[in-house]
């Protein structure tokens, strides 16, 4: 019987290079649209659209979590942890979905905390970027 071995670095270029564009792009547009974000009043309203987004990051989360706990180099870090945060917080939006929208509500209520929500989601795109590179350019992560 014949064992394969699965080489870390390859699997962490491979997440990388799905994650990369994903973690480059949507946090971007959250930055640039983040004053216009502010009321989530629809999306609580209908308690399928928590449970059904909640339910999506936990099962995306889940799978990178699985399929991912590499540690060794910045690439593989901000993988398995993007796991641990969807895990997380897909778990928090389908046992306590009140939390995580009143947090986004208060997160983009005043001038600076949008400042501080446009800074935090403008690094996360950075590590989008950086992770894309890593995953098409880079010979190995």
């Amino acid at each position: 019987m014949r064992v394969m071995t699965i080489d870390p670095t390859q699997r962490t270029q491979s997440f990388a290079r799905v994650l990369g564009p994903f973690i480059a792009v949507v946090p971007a547009i959250v930055a640039i649209r983040a004053g216009s974000l502010g009321q989530l009043s629809s999306f609580s309203a209908d308690p399928m659209w928590p449970w059904t987004l909640g339910a999506l990051l936990f099962g995306s989360g889940l799978f990178i979590v699985a399929f991912h706990q590499y540690w060794r180099g910045p690439a593989a870090v901000l993988i398995s942890l993007f796991g641990w945060f969807l895990l997380l917080r897909g778990f928090v939006l389908l046992a306590a979905p009140q939390l995580l929208i009143d947090g986004a509500e208060a997160a983009t209520a005043t001038q600076p905390a949008i400042a501080v929500v446009r800074i935090a989601f403008g690094l996360l795109a950075l590590c989008g970027v950086y992770l894309t590179y890593v995953g098409w350019m880079k010979r190995s992560a």
